[in-house]
């Protein structure tokens, strides 16, 4: 079974964003094509549970996972981090073999 971690920062941002938008089950999680490197993420909201999502939830806030990025996920941790002015959520791959400069888009 696929394991995804969510630290407190990236719940705390999560249930931020869901109470400003008023609406919402958690953040939805998949990859596209895309970059120099491959695969990129795409974040949404999920507003409803979609019959081949897998959930985790954690620290009370749910992350639904598209089926095509489970095995690129699994074992990842969702971060929120502060960079100076840029403030971003962060995916600790363990399954990225490499990724672009910018940080756009990887490779597993």
């Amino acid at each position: 079974m696929a394991h995804l971690t969510i630290t407190p920062a990236a719940a705390d941002q999560i249930r931020r964003v869901l109470a400003e938008r008023g609406e919402g089950l958690g953040l939805r999680v998949s990859v596209k094509p895309s970059g120099c490197s491959g695969y990129s993420y795409v974040l949404d909201f999920a507003d409803e549970a979609e019959g081949d999502d897998t959930c985790f939830e954690e620290h009370g806030v749910r992350v639904f996972v598209a089926p095509e990025a489970l095995e690129m996920l699994d074992g990842s941790e969702v971060d929120y981090v502060n960079e100076g002015l840029n403030r971003f959520f962060r995916f600790n791959n363990p399954n990225v073999k490499d990724q672009c400069g910018c940080g756009e888009s990887f490779t597993v």
